[in-house]
């Protein structure tokens, strides 16, 4: 054994050694409570077992609540963060003169995902344009139904559900679509149309959900935009 490895202090030296000599240590660290237990009164005194219980069930509802607490900030964060990067593709958007180009290349740095791509209702043959699916008619109104938004798992989109495959929504970017978010653009004057964003990360295309919450009005919102776009062009 090395004579010069410190030697663990003994329970007996702790008490007589340290604590005796400073008697109002234990005191004046309010933090160490939160990690020791309770001591228990086996016989007599019958207060202080209903003491302990309550000191433990507090802890517990702290501990509950402080998870609460930071659930909540923590999806008010991720919400504001996706309006963000919304807000910034559709000033983006605004300066574009390709938005073929702008949905296929610069849309998915925008906003943190793998690929983007325009979806609209026409001839089945595939569109030569490399950010442009076409898809068969009636296909929006089937995969959204009155929604704006809608987020599934892309790659096994049409696994169990009625709508297209995930091939056919998001072509050769599919092996890094495995989750999806699909938007709907109301473009007048167009046929029905949708954005498919897809992502490897599901999390990145939940920020702000349940549906109806910051992060769905944020995209409902970009699939509008592209619309006036559109309408505008």
């Amino acid at each position: 054994m090395d004579n010069d490895e410190p030697l663990e202090p003994t329970p007996e030296q702790v008490t007589r050694r340290f604590l005796s000599d400073n008697p109002d240590w234990l005191a004046s660290q309010s933090g160490l409570y939160d990690r020791l237990a309770p001591p228990r009164r086996v016989h007599g005194d019958r207060l202080a077992d209903h003491m302990e219980a309550m000191i433990v069930a507090a802890r517990q509802q702290a501990a509950t609540m402080a998870t609460q607490a930071q659930t909540v900030l923590d999806a008010g964060r991720a919400a504001r963060s996706l309006s963000d990067r919304v807000h910034g593709a559709v000033l983006s958007l605004i300066r574009t003169e390709d938005l073929e180009c702008w949905i296929g290349e610069e849309l998915p740095g925008l906003l943190g995902i793998d690929s983007a791509l325009l979806c609209t209702e026409g001839p089945e043959a595939e569109d030569p344009r490399p950010a442009v699916r076409s898809l068969p008619p009636g296909t929006v109104a089937l995969l959204l139904g009155s929604r704006d938004v809608r987020i599934g798992d892309g790659a096994r989109f049409g696994e169990g559900r009625a709508g297209p495959a995930g091939a056919e929504l998001h072509g050769a970017a599919t092996g890094l679509a495995l989750h999806d978010a699909l938007l709907r653009v109301p473009a007048r004057g167009r046929p029905p149309m949708l954005l498919a964003l897809g992502s490897r990360n599901r999390a990145v295309l939940e920020e702000g959900l349940p549906a109806g919450s910051g992060g769905t009005r944020a995209l409902a919102f970009l699939g509008e935009a592209v619309a006036a776009r559109m309408e505008g062009a």
